[in-house]
């Protein structure tokens, strides 16, 4: 149980600047899709669903080779300055070569005319894609404040400068111009548009890097060409993996434009909407994202010791990850009457998306639990086989549903087919590690837990009070209540269980 409460510590800490961190930034998205219309947001949200997919390209599955032969080998510093050494020289060349065919690559997007918008967001990704080692390695050395620290810094930086270039500077250059003029106008001033939210992101991503420095100077580096060899020969697949992960998960934005090419605004308003309204659902992708970030130098660490009590605490982190995602998502969806505010009403016909694709992520979440058995059995091109199926399942869901869904609704065709290809993904790794990594998991007790939520959710929904909201919350509050309750009762909580003893008497 101690490893349980290290875990549920590291990823409290982890999920602080996570969670504030996305949330910041989510606010980020009433001013977007206030300020431009939903054609306009959708190439920012299409865009951005092609630098995640660089940035695990970019990665190519080092962060996780690095946490396995960081507690493999005798020397971990060894293998932090060969891993970076690696990155650093594969991020400047994808910078090299996108600035050389940056026409090309823009055409290919879909895109004319907008290279400058390309190239800011490529040198981005490069940059990110270096860092991450760095934040790695100060996930490794327990240092989660640290840690913490200057992911917040990066998102109050840029979300500062989000603020500035496009509320600031328009009031400045009607009141006082030659305070910003030297900048603002070379690049277009107001007319510069949805690029002054590419510019703050990269100067917020060059700040961090700035930040990150002590984790990368000062340092007696290493190349062994040997350990980088055993290391790409356990990532690759993880690379695999993830570029068709990260591909299913933005594949709504990435694929409707080139579904609906003969109606580019439409198919981009389209776009702007499916990405709005899953940043509704974003709640439930920072909880997976923080304890995605406590939970792989958990798993390894466990791994080195002794008995089965590693198991248990593996059980115990998968049933505890599903009882936590499935209060986020109660909570989620018995406050939506308030929550759909943060998005433009012209947005609000997408909202029918957000259970799904909370589902969808919770699915996703407790596959990236089930991981541990391919990553400690060093059978990581299950990993690949496993994303490689969900691609393929999502891919053909799209290119059936969302054309027959068609014009203004098909993004909820995306939205079902990442509910699809996740559960289908979940389901198949489970039975597969049961023959390789059997794991004996509480399912009863997790089953028990969703059934409950599910009914809890119908009857929130069900009472639900137009004229009187107030009654609606109050109801719902208490249902809240009653799924901690009867968790709380069930995993013998101390004060739960006490409380229900007496009552008892």
């Amino acid at each position: 149980m101690a490893g349980i409460k290290s875990l549920a510590k590291e990823t409290a800490v982890y999920g602080l600047s996570s969670i504030v961190g996305r949330f910041l930034n989510w606010c980020l998205v009433p001013l977007y899709v206030y300020i431009f219309p939903t054609d306009e947001y959708g190439v920012v949200s299409y865009l951005y669903s092609f630098t995640a997919v660089a940035l695990i390209i970019l990665n190519y599955g080092m962060e996780t080779g690095f946490f396995r032969y960081a507690n493999k080998e005798k020397d971990p510093e060894r293998v932090y300055t060969t891993s970076l050494l690696s990155l650093g020289f594969t991020s400047l060349l994808f910078v090299i070569l996108v600035s050389l065919f940056i026409r090309p690559v823009t055409d290919a997007l879909l895109l004319p005319g907008k290279e400058l918008f390309v190239w800011m967001l490529s040198t981005t990704v490069a940059i990110d894609a270096f860092s991450n080692l760095p934040f790695a390695y100060l996930r490794f050395k327990k240092k989660a404040f640290t840690f913490a620290c200057i992911k917040l810094a990066n998102v109050g930086i840029n979300i500062g400068l989000n603020l500035f270039f496009l509320l600031a500077c328009p009031a400045l250059e009607k009141t006082a111009p030659s305070l910003i003029d030297w900048f603002y106008l070379p690049l277009g001033g107001e007319a510069f548009g949805i690029g002054w939210i590419f510019l703050a992101n990269i100067l917020s991503t060059f700040c961090i890097f700035l930040m990150l420095l002590p984790q990368i100077v000062g340092r007696v580096y290493v190349f062994d060409r040997a350990l980088l060899g055993k290391m790409l020969k356990y990532s690759w697949p993880l690379l695999v993996l993830g570029v068709a992960g990260v591909m299913s998960q933005n594949m709504g934005q990435m694929i409707i434009p080139y579904l609906f090419r003969d109606n580019e605004e439409g198919a981009q308003s389209m776009v702007g909407i499916y990405g709005a309204n899953i940043k509704i659902a974003i709640v439930m992708v920072m909880f997976t994202q923080a304890f995605r970030y406590a939970y792989e130098p958990f798993i390894f660490a466990q791994a080195g010791r002794e008995g089965e009590d590693k198991k248990q605490a593996y059980c115990d982190a998968m049933k505890f990850f599903i009882i936590f995602g499935l209060l986020i998502f109660l909570g989620v969806m018995y406050f939506m009457p308030v929550l759909k505010h943060f998005v433009s009403s012209s947005y609000w016909s997408g909202l029918q998306i957000v259970p799904i694709m909370m589902m969808a992520e919770l699915f996703f979440g407790v596959f990236f639990n089930l991981s541990l058995w391919y990553k400690l059995t060093d059978r990581t091109q299950w990993g690949m086989y496993f994303s490689l199926f969900g691609f393929a399942v999502m891919l053909g869901m799209n290119l059936w549903l969302v054309p027959a869904i068609g014009l203004p609704d098909g993004y909820v065709g995306s939205a079902w087919a990442a509910f699809i290809g996740y559960l289908a993904m979940m389901l198949l790794s489970y039975f597969v590690g049961r023959h390789y990594y059997p794991l004996p998991y509480e399912l009863k007790r997790i089953g028990g837990y969703t059934l409950l939520a599910m009914m809890l959710w119908g009857v929130g929904a069900w009472l639900e009070f137009e004229d009187r909201m107030w009654l609606t919350y109050a109801i719902r509050i208490f249902l809240l209540a009653v799924y901690a309750g009867v968790v709380c009762a069930f995993e013998n909580v101390p004060i739960v269980s006490g409380l229900l003893r007496r009552v008892r008497r």
